[in-house]
């Protein structure tokens, strides 16, 4: 598991962004967020992206 992206760094919900509109949805962060509070939850979820966006400066 050494090739995984560090939880937090933005680097999985972007790949996972790229991979789902490769298939075409219409909105492919709303899709991959959603499955993030799926698996995370809403909190943990809140707080990886609130991780994210401080290590990168907001998009």
């Amino acid at each position: 598991m050494a090739d995984t992206p560090k939880l937090g760094s933005g680097a999985r919900f972007r790949k996972l962004v790229a991979q789902v509109a490769a298939k075409g949805a219409d909105d492919p962060k709303a899709v991959a967020a959603a499955a993030g509070r799926k698996k995370y939850g809403a909190r943990k979820f809140g707080r990886l992206a609130a991780k994210a966006a401080k290590s990168q400066g907001s998009e």
